[in-house]
């Protein structure tokens, strides 16, 4: 029976391998141990707060800035003392003024006179309204009219003749103009320095030798810048061809009127109410007495040239 009991007593020494247990526990003392590494991710992040930090140097540039700009607005300060220092002086010349202030009085008649000056041009005008009174004054030879002042600046028409010295063959040309700035005397004639708008009359006889030629490929002194298609023509009984512009050429900046040689004329026409009727009495006088044209037809074509010049030339829209 004893050597029985021997075995039962080792049960307790079985219980030594459960007292290992707790051992087993020491590793689980270890997970916070691991813990270690996270909290070293807020380590990481404390140089994300040195970037802060970086700015502040940058702040201190401002302030360096600072003193920069407040010398720059002494400066100014210096010279705001300087301008109110020469504006006392100013304030002590009223005395002088007031006679200054008088002479300004006395120059604003002065000022008058430009006006008067510009109105200048408007004393041919002035004159026409007496010339109107007479009614043989509705136009003038051009170069004797600009010797006597009485070449008007505002508005006009001019008539140049350009005679064939040896035929009937002849050349009209009618510029109208308007806000002449400037007339000058040339060499070859007067400049004016303005726009205009320019009409051409060609008075071909029966005689003519190149007639199937265009205008505008005729000889020097025979031609005009105008074909066959774009001219109105009349012929004359007696087989005279007077061709009209349907249309005038138009003149930028200047043009210059030719000094007349021989039987040749320039003349300017006065803004007249009759004005129209004055340069086809003109036109029919000078076709039929001057170059040989019937007086009939001379009066056809002088009403066909005025009323293209009305139509076309008169003065409005850029001439007003």
């Amino acid at each position: 029976m004893a050597p029985v009991k021997k075995p039962a007593a080792k049960k307790p020494a079985a219980k030594k391998p459960a007292a290992k247990k707790p051992a087993a526990k020491k590793p689980a003392a270890k997970k916070p141990a691991a813990k270690k590494p996270v909290a070293k991710k807020p380590a990481v992040k404390k140089p994300a707060a040195k970037k802060p930090a970086v700015k502040k140097p940058a702040a201190k540039k401002s302030e360096v800035k600072k003193p920069v700009k407040k010398t720059i607005e002494k400066k100014p300060a210096v010279k705001a003392v300087k301008k109110e220092a020469a504006e006392k002086p100013a304030v002590k010349k009223p005395a002088e003024v007031k006679p200054v202030a008088t002479v300004e009085a006395v120059t604003k008649p002065a000022e008058k006179k430009p006006a008067s000056g510009k109105s200048a041009p408007a004393k041919p005008s002035e004159s026409k309204s007496v010339e109107a009174l007479d009614p043989n004054i509705k136009f003038r030879n051009l170069f004797d009219a600009f010797a006597l002042g009485k070449l008007p600046f505002a508005q006009g028409y001019i008539i140049s003749s350009f005679f064939h010295p040896a035929t009937a063959y002849s050349i009209y040309e009618v510029v109208s103009y308007a806000g002449v700035k400037e007339i000058f005397v040339t060499d070859t004639g007067l400049q004016f320095i303005t726009g205009g708008k320019k009409l051409y009359v060609l008075v071909e006889p029966d005689t003519y030798h190149q007639k199937p030629v265009e205008p505008v490929s005729r000889a020097e002194g025979e031609r005009i810048p105008k074909r066959f298609n774009e001219l109105e023509t009349i012929i004359a009984k007696n087989q005279t061809r007077i061709m009209v512009s349907k249309d005038p050429n138009e003149t930028y900046g200047s043009f210059t009127i030719l000094k007349p040689q021989g039987v040749n004329f320039a003349v300017i026409f006065y803004d007249l109410p009759d004005l129209f009727s004055s340069i086809a009495a003109f036109f029919e006088d000078s076709l039929n007495k001057q170059r040989r044209v019937p007086q009939s037809d001379a009066r056809k074509a002088a009403q066909l040239i005025s009323s293209i010049i009305e139509k076309s030339m008169g003065f409005k829209g850029e001439f007003e």
